[in-house]
């Protein structure tokens, strides 16, 4: 009896405890035999979680997810796309015109996100080809520049605030402070933009407090003094002339 009862105990535990899979085809040439990594951002630098061959354009990693975290998908140096890497089974398509995971809840969410984001982007730069094509029509320039500046602005208004809600949406999950940082990536350095404010107005101290987000907003404050006290020198340098 006391045997039967340490392995329903380890059976149990067994199937309690939460794995990731990742199941993934390519269809790009040249890409057979070639390692792939999953990495994750820490201390500043990319560390290898798993990684697998690529044999007949499909590979396979597996392993442990008690908790969703953040990672990349790199091929040899260069970052192909992110995944999430959580419980479940996580379906990688890689070709020359898609890069989509999907299969797990927070995959699902964060592709769905990047394609209406990328449709947005591409309905911003289409602006610049339909300026052109209206005046090669006869438009007049100075009425098809103002028109489509207008609608250029609010193109980028609702890209903006679509991130920003996603942003909202989950910031108690990994997906929150991950596309936070992807927004903050596109700043030539740290800074605490309007946008950026207005959003840590609402932010939750658990978001505030993920490494990554923490960091920004240090280095961030630390511009924001040394540019005030850049601009209080050249105040005082101004008024001795």
């Amino acid at each position: 009896i006391r045997l039967f009862c340490c392995l329903s105990v380890v059976l149990f535990l067994a199937s309690c405890s939460k794995n990731y899979k990742v199941e993934g085809s390519s269809s790009v040439a040249g890409i057979d035999g070639k390692k792939l990594f999953l990495r994750t951002m820490k201390d500043g630098e990319w560390v290898a979680v798993d990684s697998a061959d690529v044999e007949h354009g499909l590979f396979k990693m597996s392993g442990p997810a008690d908790t969703a975290r953040m990672v990349a998908l790199f091929m040899d140096g260069e970052n192909l796309m992110p995944l999430v890497l959580e419980h479940g089974t996580v379906e990688v398509t890689i070709s020359n015109g898609q890069l989509v995971a999907k299969g797990t809840p927070l995959n699902d969410k964060l592709y769905e996100f990047i394609r209406k984001r990328n449709e947005m982007e591409t309905k911003i730069e289409e602006l610049d080809r339909k300026e052109a094509r209206l005046v090669l029509e006869g438009a007049d320039i100075d009425e098809v520049h103002a028109q489509l500046t207008q609608e250029g602005e609010q193109l980028l208004k609702e890209m903006n605030d679509y991130i920003k809600q996603f942003i909202t949406d989950n910031f108690t999950n990994v997906l929150g402070p991950s596309v936070f940082m992807m927004m903050c990536s596109t700043l030539p350095y740290p800074l605490i933009t309007p946008p950026i404010e207005e959003l840590m107005k609402s932010a939750p101290m658990e978001f505030k407090a993920d490494p990554l987000v923490k960091e920004f907003l240090e280095k961030a404050r630390e511009n924001k003094t040394l540019i005030e006290e850049q601009k209080r020198m050249q105040e005082h340098v101004a008024a001795q002339k």
